[in-house]
């Protein structure tokens, strides 16, 4: 039985050594896959039973194993859609099908539908911020496949600004009919204009009264230019948008209160005005921020990801607005995750469950745009290893040859 058993060990032997290659095989074709992670075959004996008098060989097993939690060397590119994750966690993609995977390779690009596409042909998947109805509370559930609509025509309405100015500590009380009765005899001390847009991109001009009322006082009011009078100014056809007082310190002439105007654009969203910056000085009126955000109708020229994992469409003028969160994915064993075609991973008993979380929050890394993570394989190392599987198969080989002989030895006695 012995003879047979060595025959036995060798084949097994012979069989280990042939998926100790194709590891290494593998490895080496996948030696500049992006995400992609080195495979090893481990050795396992399967002795059975011993006695002092006689041997039976049971030969070898292997098993193949994944080194998913090594990190790979991140790699510059030039596009802002490759995404590589410094630290622990994976990508969130789906095939189209409903089904959800996990991944580190993240050399997305963008669709003529919009969607971010790997080189395997899976989805990115995130939360969506234009309708903010889910978080990475939510998990998996909330996740929706990412689609920046790209060469579409958006328009963003002004939902902040910012209103810097100096008033003339000096300037006359004004005495006369104030700008928020809104009639002919309305009279102010300066006047300036802020840009704003409603809710179809559409620009809309305020008209902004600033007009001394006592000392270290002053009235904002903000009026739609568009319902001015006749060439200009009072009365307008609809009520002031908004009407602020304005206080002063007399001893360093900063604005002590408020610091912040709040009102709706006509047709458009509720604006924050930030005015913390106002000054009443012994100098000349004059404007050093006006400014709000939002656009008219606008192309999205690029993308952009922060290393929270926010995806901000960038438009033609330059202004970017936030439009997904991509979250990280992590398993209690990354190492038994089931490894599938793509240098995707799906999560079983053996990894346990699937948790969702911010990029850059506790147990997750970050998100790096225009970089890759590299393959984990090191050439150098395969290519010795190669040698020593040829040679252990050849060494198993040449066991098997022995033992046909010897085989082929005892027939011919008992012929």
């Amino acid at each position: 039985m012995s003879l047979f058993s060595a025959l036995t060990a060798s084949v097994s032997g012979m069989a280990a050594q042939s998926n100790k290659l194709s590891t290494i095989s593998d490895n080496i074709a996948n030696s500049s896959t992006a995400g992609y992670k080195e495979a090893s075959t481990e050795f396992q004996d399967l002795i059975d039973q011993f006695s002092s008098t006689s041997y039976n060989a049971n030969g070898v097993g292997t098993q193949v194993r994944y080194a998913i939690s090594q990190q790979g060397n991140l790699t510059s590119t030039s596009s802002s859609t490759d995404l590589a994750i410094q630290g622990n966690g994976f990508f969130v993609v789906t095939d189209g099908s409903g089904s959800n995977y996990l991944t580190r390779a993240g050399s997305f690009t963008e669709t003529a539908d919009g969607e971010l596409v790997n080189t395997a042909g899976y989805k990115l998947m995130g939360y969506s911020l234009t309708s903010r109805s889910s978080t990475p509370a939510d998990g998996m559930n909330g996740l929706s496949i990412i689609n920046l609509t790209a060469n579409s025509l958006k328009a963003v309405p002004s939902t902040a600004g910012t209103f810097t100015a100096n008033l003339q500590s000096n300037a006359a009380t004004d005495t006369g009919t104030l700008p928020d009765a809104n009639t002919s005899a309305s009279t102010y001390t300066d006047k300036s204009s802020l840009v704003t847009y409603d809710n179809l991109g559409n620009a809309v001009t305020l008209d902004i009264y600033l007009t001394k009322t006592a000392a270290n006082t002053w009235q904002m009011a903000a009026y739609n230019s568009a319902g001015a009078a006749s060439g200009g100014g009072f009365p307008y056809s609809s009520p002031a948008l908004s009407v602020q007082t304005l206080n002063f310190s007399a001893t360093t002439g900063a604005l002590t209160s408020p610091s912040s105007l709040s009102f709706t654009i006509p047709n458009g969203r509720a604006l924050t005005l930030d005015v913390s910056g106002m000054t009443q000085l012994a100098s000349s009126f004059s404007v050093a921020t006006q400014s709000a955000n939002g656009n008219a109708p606008s192309a999205v020229k690029s993308v952009s990801v922060s290393a929270d994992g926010t995806v901000s469409e960038v438009y033609a003028n330059g202004t970017e607005v936030p439009a997904y969160q991509i979250p990280l994915a992590a398993v209690p064993s990354i190492n038994n995750l089931t490894p599938l075609a793509g240098d995707v991973y799906q999560a079983g008993a053996a990894s346990g469950k699937i948790t969702i979380g911010a990029a850059g929050s506790d147990g997750f890394g970050t998100i790096r745009s225009s970089e890759l993570e590299s393959s984990t394989v090191d050439l150098a190392t395969q290519l010795t290893d190669m040698i020593v599987a040829q040679n252990g198969y050849q060494a198993n080989s040449k066991a098997f040859q022995t033992g046909s002989d010897l085989l082929t030895a005892l027939i011919n006695i008992i012929k």
